[in-house]
C-alpha cells in the first residue's frame, strides 16, 4: 500500500501545473549556482589586480587561474556521490557553508600560496553544488516543465558571467590597472586574452567593455532562449545543434583570411558561437544529467558528468597560453572546433528525456531499476 501511495504521488508530481513550489526551489539552487559561478568566472578579472602587488609570473597565474577547476573536480566527484548516500538537502546545506567560509578566506589572503589553498577548498564546495543543484529541482519538477526549471538554475550562471566585468569597469573608473593577459575558463575565461589578440592597441577598459558586450548581448539571449524552448525543442537536440554551430563559427574564424584581424567581422561570428554555447551544450549539459542517471547514483553520475567537465576546463584554462603561443589563436580555435565536433559526435549516443518522466527514463534503461524519487531525499544506506 506504502508503495503505490508513492507511485501515486510521483505521478502527481509529474503531472502538477507550473506553480510557486517549483520556483521556489529554481531559487534556492539558483542562489547557489550564482554563488558558483561568480566564484569561478571572478578569479579572470581579480588576478589582474592582485599580478602587479604579488609580481606574479606565468606559472603563478596558470596555477591560480586553475586551481578552483581542478578542485571542483573533486568535489563534484566525492559529494555527488555523497549526496546520493545521505540525502541532497543535508549535502546542500554542506557545500553552501563550505562556499561561504572558503570565500570569505580568500578574501582575506594575505600571500599567493594562502590564496591557493583558500581557493582549492572553495573549488571543492563549489563542485559538491553543482550535482546537488541540478538534481534538487530535477527530482521535484514537473515533467513537462522539468528542462525548463533545471535550464532556470543553471541560467543563473549568466548573472555571475555579468557581475564580475561591471564590478571590474567600475573599479576601472577608481583608478585601477587591468591587464586582462589570461584566459577564463572555457571561451568565457578565454576572452579577455582573445580581445588582446585581435585588438592589441585598444584600452583595457575597451576589452572589458567589449567583454561585457559579448556576455550581454550573446550569452544572457542565450540562457534565456534556452530556458525558454528548452522543452520543446528537445534537450538532446538543442545540445547537437549548439555544438555544430559552434564548431562552424570556429572553423570560420580560424580559415577564412583576416578573421582573426578584423575586430568587427570576428566579434560578430564570436558572438554567434557564444550564443550557441549558452543556448546548446553550456545549458544540456547541465540539464541532461539530471535527468539520465538513476535515482540510487543520480547525483554521483551528475557529479561524475560535472567533474569530468571541470578537469576539460582545468586542461582548457592552464594550456591555453601554451597552445596560442605554439599554435597561433587560428591553429587554437579550429583546435577548439575540432572539440566541438567531437562534442556532438558523443551527444548522438544519448537519448532524448524531455518530456518523458525520470521513472519512465530509468525503467526502459538495463539495469538501472526504478526508485522513486521521493526516497531520494532519505539514505541511500542505512
Amino acid at each position: 500500500m506504502a508503495e503505490i501511495g508513492s507511485g501515486d504521488l510521483v505521478a502527481a508530481l509529474d503531472e502538477a501545473s507550473l506553480n510557486r513550489s517549483h520556483l521556489r526551489a529554481v531559487l534556492a539552487s539558483g542562489v547557489g549556482f550564482f554563488t558558483d559561478a561568480y566564484d569561478l568566472f571572478v578569479i579572470g578579472i581579480a588576478s589582474t589586480l592582485i599580478t602587479r602587488d604579488w609580481h606574479l609570473s606565468a606559472a603563478h597565474l596558470a596555477v591560480l587561474n586553475s586551481t578552483m577547476l581542478a578542485a571542483a573536480c573533486l568535489g563534484a566527484l566525492v559529494f555527488g556521490r555523497y549526496a546520493d548516500v545521505v540525502g541532497r538537502k543535508r549535502v546542500y546545506w554542506l557545500v553552501a557553508a563550505i562556499m561561504i567560509a572558503l570565500a570569505l578566506g580568500s578574501a582575506l589572503s594575505g600571500s599567493f600560496w594562502v590564496l591557493i589553498g583558500f581557493r582549492f577548498l572553495l573549488g571543492i564546495g563549489v563542485g559538491g553544488d553543482y550535482p546537488v543543484s541540478a538534481v534538487m529541482v530535477s527530482e521535484y519538477a514537473n515533467r513537462k516543465d522539468r528542462g525548463k526549471l533545471v535550464g532556470m538554475v543553471f541560467g543563473t550562471q549568466a548573472l555571475g558571467l555579468i557581475i564580475g566585468p561591471l564590478i571590474a569597469l567600475a573599479l576601472l573608473g577608481s583608478g585601477c590597472w587591468f591587464l586582462l593577459d589570461y584566459a577564463y575558463y572555457g571561451n568565457t575565461i578565454s576572452t579577455p586574452q582573445i580581445l588582446g589578440l585581435i585588438a592589441p592597441h585598444a584600452s583595457t577598459m575597451t576589452k572589458i567593455a567589449l567583454q561585457l558586450a559579448i556576455f550581454a548581448v550573446a550569452a544572457v539571449p542565450g540562457y534565456a532562449l534556452a530556458i525558454a524552448r528548452l522543452d520543446r525543442i528537445g534537450h538532446r537536440r538543442l545540445q547537437l545543434a549548439g555544438f555544430a554551430v559552434m564548431a562552424l563559427c570556429f572553423a570560420v574564424i580560424a580559415l577564412v583570411p583576416g578573421m582573426t584581424t578584423m575586430v568587427v567581422p570576428f566579434l560578430l561570428v564570436y558572438g554567434v558561437s557564444y550564443f550557441f554555447t549558452e543556448f546548446g551544450p553550456n545549458m544540456t549539459t547541465f540539464v541532461l544529467p539530471s535527468e539520465l542517471y538513476p535515482v540510487t547514483m543520480r547525483t554521483t553520475g551528475h557529479g561524475i558528468s560535472a567533474g569530468v567537465g571541470k578537469l576539460g576546463a582545468f586542461i582548457g584554462v592552464f594550456l591555453f597560453p601554451v597552445l596560442q603561443t605554439s599554435l597561433g589563436l587560428r591553429g587554437t580555435l579550429l583546435l577548439t572546433a575540432g572539440v566541438a565536433v567531437s562534442g556532438f559526435a558523443l551527444t548522438l549516443v544519448l537519448p532524448e528525456p524531455a518530456g518523458r518522466s525520470l521513472e519512465d527514463i530509468a525503467a526502459r534503461t538495463p539495469g538501472m531499476g526504478t526508485r522513486h524519487r521521493l526516497l531520494a531525499d532519505q539514505p541511500a544506506v542505512r
